[in-house]
């Protein structure tokens, strides 16, 4: 199996791309700013996301954070210079512009998105973290919502990905009155899939994507935009789509060789 990096060179790039067999892995990386989201990591973010999309032979990305954090969330030196400059719609704008095209392309990819968190998820990195498919957890690490804190409501993804996880009384304890909260709890209230030993995330993360590539493309991709639009979407509507895709995914070979199997056991 052959692994292929995408970086093309500087490490120094905002974001990375690896890909070794079916499983891609975004590494957010600016250790140095605990992997805080500013305009640059924004735009290599959505190039990238564009690129995994747009590979067939994907079928789960891992999005991960360089260094000591998963991600602080927005990048507070940028938007601060913004808010005294009086330009925040702008600078905010153009960065949430990229950033939630992003945060659009992972939720739409016809692949699974699982999400590795250690250390820090706060704002916008704790949306990341809770805005993919699935996320794993180190025991050690820490959700902080944090954007009461400095008087903003959440972005980044971070409503779409919890209310429907946790609900809306829920989310609004965690949004407005929960200062941080811990893996355990996380997985608790369904945010995080497992929680495992730090020391165990990398290893652990890479058999839960290798369990989760197993799973044919037509099967992946069906479900995953049916679960998504079940919630919003009329019974008959849904029974509609639950047929169109069910019969789609009987005519790949996947299907075939797996019922041929299956009927042939005991014979």
């Amino acid at each position: 199996m052959t692994t292929q990096d995408h970086t093309a060179a500087p490490s120094d790039e905002p974001a990375r791309l690896t890909i070794e067999g079916p499983i891609a892995t975004i590494t957010l990386n600016r250790p140095a700013a605990f992997n805080s989201i500013d305009l640059s990591i924004a735009k290599k973010l959505e190039q990238l996301g564009a690129e995994v999309e747009g590979n067939d032979a994907i079928r789960v990305l891992v999005i991960q954070g360089q260094g000591r954090a998963f991600s602080a969330g927005g990048d507070l030196q940028t938007i601060g210079a913004a808010a005294a400059a009086d330009t925040i719609a702008p600078v905010v704008g153009e960065l949430l512009k990229h950033y939630h095209a992003f945060i659009e392309t992972i939720r739409r990819m016809p692949k699974i998105v699982l999400s590795s968190v250690h250390g820090s998820a706060a704002g916008a990195g704790m949306g990341l973290a809770f805005v993919t498919d699935l996320c794993i957890a180190a025991e050690d690490a820490r959700f902080t919502p944090a954007y009461a804190k400095i008087g903003v409501s959440p972005d980044g993804g971070s409503t779409v990905g919890m209310v429907g996880t946790v609900g809306t009384r829920r989310a609004l304890q965690l949004f407005l009155a929960e200062d941080s909260f811990s893996a355990q709890q996380a997985y608790d209230w369904g945010l995080v899939a497992r929680v495992v030993p730090a020391a165990e995330l990398k290893a652990a993360t890479q058999k839960f994507a290798e369990r989760l590539a197993q799973n044919p493309p037509a099967a992946i991709s069906g479900t995953k935009s049916l679960v998504y639009q079940a919630a919003v979407t009329p019974v008959r509507q849904q029974l509609d789509a639950e047929e169109a895709k069910i019969i789609d995914a009987m005519h790949t070979d996947d299907f075939r060789v797996a019922v041929k199997k299956f009927t042939s056991k005991g014979k």
